[in-house]
């Protein structure tokens, strides 16, 4: 049995644990397996090599090679084959090995997978649940730090959600594959190696927004791996005397606008951080979500730190696209600082 397996399979009734998002996702993953006989996990290397980043690390060994497999290297195939596992009532739980991989299967997604509940007047739904290694930060080559949430949550029929911590991931997979619903399950591939608390008794809301920071002077809205740096920017203001909320957004789609009226109605100013390019990236949405819900009280405009509108570039560039702490802080204090007229 995997090194992996070993290390998280000691029972969840254990209480808190120390895990990384990887074990965290893999444990979720051997509980799924474990009680859903339907449920399949496959992929380009998930099923002997464990995954290139060992995301399904031992799960072949416990479970068999009937329901954890390696793919071809074909994500359209993969993508493809899910649906007609849905049609027959399984659950599948694919992966696309990186998000850039995720392109040559974007006719299956948005034609089949998003449309086919509503096509079939709800008799086929599909209970996919896509795992995308998401965002950048790894130094990768091209399309291996794509951030794709703009684009999933465009289309009708997919739901979208972005884990930022290991407790948050381990309860978000539960809950995605339990749901008869097609869920992208984007996973910030920076952050797979990053431990924190994860307690397996207590998932607490699993369907919106989480306020990882309370603060008093301004609401930072991300999601993914910006989340960690936006606490940080965090921790860094307050030595200003500047308090900062961060709202984790975690549902991409739908956005828990609830969440974001309540914490900027509460700050008055806001500030959204992503990795994806600007223009037309998920902030927007967010940006305007805001001020519909807040315009009378809020006391600047929505403010976005994000990627740049250029294609991601190569590992050596990284630090120059990725929101650095710099530039969030820039943003924030661009926001204090505006005054009308």
């Amino acid at each position: 049995m995997s090194e992996t397996l070993t290390e998280t399979s000691t029972s969840a009734q254990a209480g808190i644990e120390q895990l990384s998002m990887q074990q965290s996702l893999n444990r979720a993953l051997d509980q799924v397996l474990s009680g859903n006989p339907k449920a399949l996990v496959f992929g380009e290397d998930c099923g002997r090599l464990g995954g290139v980043f060992r995301i399904t690390d031992g799960l072949q060994a416990k479970h068999g090679e009937e329901r954890v497999f390696d793919t071809p290297l074909a994500e359209s195939g993969i993508l493809g084959m899910s649906v007609g596992l849905a049609m027959a009532g399984f659950h599948p739980i694919p992966e696309v090995q990186f998000d850039g991989f995720a392109y040559p299967a974007i006719n299956q997604i948005v034609c089949q997978i998003g449309r086919m509940n509503y096509r079939s007047r709800g008799t086929l739904p599909m209970p996919i649940t896509l795992r995308v290694p998401s965002f950048g930060g790894i130094r990768a080559p091209e399309h291996h730090g794509e951030s794709l949430e703009a684009l999933f949550a465009h289309v009708p029929g997919l739901k979208v959600v972005s884990p930022s911590n290991p407790h948050d991931a381990y309860h978000l997979l539960k809950y995605a594959a339990s749901r008869p619903d097609p869920v992208i399950f984007m996973e910030p591939k920076s952050r797979y190696w990053q431990k924190g608390p994860v307690d397996a008794n207590d998932g607490g809301n699993l369907t919106g927004a989480r306020v990882a920071r309370e603060g008093r002077h301004l609401t930072l809205v991300a999601w993914g791996a910006m989340v960690a740096r936006c606490l940080q920017v965090a921790e860094l203001a307050a030595e200003d005397g500047i308090d900062v909320e961060v709202l984790d957004l975690r549902w991409l789609k739908p956005i828990d606008a609830e969440a974001l009226a309540t914490s900027v109605s509460k700050t008055r100013r806001a500030v959204v951080v992503h990795e994806a390019p600007l223009t037309s990236g998920l902030g927007a949405e967010v940006a305007q979500l805001i001020t519909q819900q807040c315009f009378a009280t809020l006391k600047a405009p929505v403010e976005r730190v994000t990627g740049f509108d250029v294609p991601y570039p190569s590992g050596d560039l990284e630090d120059e696209y990725i929101p650095n702490v710099d530039r969030i802080l820039y943003g924030i204090q661009r926001v204090l600082e505006y005054k009308r007229g």
